[in-house]
């Protein structure tokens, strides 16, 4: 087995989560800013380092009111959450080869576990840290290029999903991921 340890990004990557991310964000600004602002522009800091932070990039004087606005819009709409396509059968097949999964779930490491947050490495590591896994033997599966960098920056493997919805396949590639796959059964074999 290639990599006995597989640390999953949640958003976009286990969870179809991305188009009401980009829903909340266009309500927070437009409601907030009265502005509209381009998907592609709302997406760039999606996956990184939280909402707070996503929000100073739009407008640093409005964080509080953002995010406020954005959790309004955002949270009745978990509901609607489903997986995305084929994770369940991928998850379910690497748990029965014995894989230790951050999310399915041996583990699971939030935002107010670490500090730093993606792409710092700090979360990909405190999640190493706690499994007793080895870098060289790990493998981090993610949908943005903050996953990529943190990824690298922890000395692991990389591979880019390209069905989370936010961010193009060009904007993963350009990180240099060890793989980018299409599918769930792609994953399964970059695994």
């Amino acid at each position: 087995m290639r990599f006995p340890v597989v640390l999953f990004d949640f958003d976009g990557t286990v969870i179809d989560s991305g188009s009401i991310i980009l829903a909340s964000m266009r309500h927070a600004t437009k409601t907030v800013l009265g502005r509209e602002i381009p998907d592609e522009e709302l997406g760039r800091a999606v996956g990184g380092s939280g909402l707070i932070e996503q929000m100073r990039l739009i407008d640093s004087d409005r964080v509080d009111e953002l995010v406020a606005c954005y959790r309004a819009h955002n949270e009745p709409l978990h509901a609607e959450l489903a997986e995305c396509a084929g994770m369940t059968d991928v998850l379910t097949a690497l748990k029965e080869e014995g894989r230790t999964l951050e999310q399915f779930f041996d583990i699971v490491v939030g935002s107010d576990d670490t500090e730093r947050h993606k792409p710092d490495p700090a979360p990909l590591e405190h999640a190493l840290g706690l499994l007793g896994a080895a870098r060289d033997k790990s493998v981090y599966v993610g949908d943005s290029p903050f996953d990529i960098r943190a990824a690298k920056g922890a000395g692991m493997h990389s591979v880019a999903v390209t069905w989370g919805g936010i961010h193009p396949r060009e904007r993963l590639e350009a990180e240099q991921p060890d793989a980018v796959v299409e599918s769930a059964e792609e994953l399964l074999a970059a695994l």
